[in-house]
């Protein structure tokens, strides 16, 4: 079992398919894009799926989310989530939804069961603004196949951005409703590859929900129901539909995490801001057993911090931007 030194238990594993992306997101990445790892850094299917395997069996892993950079370029895609969902953990996905439409229904007959999709937009003009892609239309087409698929409830994350589409807020949510899908605000957060990321340029959960409240009005859904899930959900004018907000700076819930990420390169990261991993691919492919392998593992989660820290003056941003760590 993934246990801490603070008695946290990990259970939901979120794996980093790729560290490459079909988009360049303005909080992400710069314009130009990043260097990727060459290809050989990257764990292979074959790799992925026996590290998940020896997750479930042996380290009490119960949720299993695949990631990027954007998962959907991975060509093993499909063939990985087949593999994996025999292990028995509840499968889902982070993408962009750029090719979901095409990948909907084969993912959900492979054993995927939930997908999350980021849209920060509905305006065609600011997401290209925002992503240096003309996709709109795919995203849009993706989200539709996601819930005739059956991987439901479809969730979208937004992030709003001071001065570019904090204006939003509202039109975001109502589209949402319209559609069925489940959308989450989550807080800007030091994981730009730039590190131009500054606490006063970020939209707080508060503003977030005061923009909300302009055109909804918005209840507190039971707390207590929360569990270890990162999002305060709030029922949208009485219910029964939800929306959440992740407050990861200014609302943390590091008390409650239960997450470990495995990189595309077979790094374990035991909080999202760690700036230390644990290699396994090296372990991994010098001839190390599954025994060992775990044992590894249990020492890299053990050794998690009690909080992310962002508000010590001595936090550093990790060097690994949100596109090559996953969500």
């Amino acid at each position: 079992m993934l246990v801490d030194t603070f008695g946290r238990v990990a259970t939901d594993l979120r794996v980093s398919l790729t560290d490459r992306c079909n988009l360049r997101c303005a909080y992400c990445m710069p314009p130009e894009g990043l260097d990727w790892l060459p290809k050989p850094d990257l764990l292979t299917a074959d790799e992925i799926v026996r590290l998940v395997g020896i997750g479930v069996e042996r380290l009490g892993i119960r949720e299993v989310r695949y990631t990027g950079g954007e998962p959907l370029l991975r060509r093993e895609i499909v063939e990985i989530v087949a593999r994996t969902s025999a292990t028995g953990a509840e499968l889902s996905l982070t993408t962009n939804g750029i090719g979901l439409a095409r990948l909907a229904e084969p993912l959900a007959e492979a054993g995927l069961r939930r997908v999350n999709v980021s849209l920060d937009t509905i305006d065609r003009d600011t997401f290209i603004r925002l992503a240096h892609r003309d996709r709109l239309d795919d995203v849009l087409a993706g989200l539709v196949a996601a819930a005739r698929a059956g991987l439901t409830p479809v969730k979208v994350n937004a992030v709003l951005m001071r001065g570019i589409n904090d204006h939003e807020a509202v039109p975001l949510l109502r589209h949402c409703l319209e559609h069925g899908y489940e959308l989450r605000f989550i807080e800007q957060m030091p994981l730009d590859a730039q590190h131009g990321w500054r606490r006063e340029g970020m939209i707080t959960a508060d503003e977030i929900l005061a923009l909300l409240k302009e055109g909804f009005d918005l209840a507190e859904d039971d707390p207590e129901a929360r569990g270890s899930a990162p999002a305060e959900r709030f029922l949208v004018d009485g219910g029964p539909a939800v929306v959440g907000v992740i407050g990861s700076v200014t609302r943390p819930f590091c008390g409650s995490c239960d997450r470990v990420r495995l990189t595309a390169d077979g790094q374990i990261r035991n909080c999202l801001f760690a700036t230390e991993e644990s290699d396994l691919r090296a372990a991994l492919r010098g001839g190390a057993s599954d025994e060992e392998l775990a044992e590894r593992w249990i020492a890299a989660v053990r050794g998690k911090k009690a909080g992310h820290g962002i508000d010590d003056p001595s936090f550093l941003q990790p060097a690994r931007p949100m596109s090559a760590i996953g969500g």
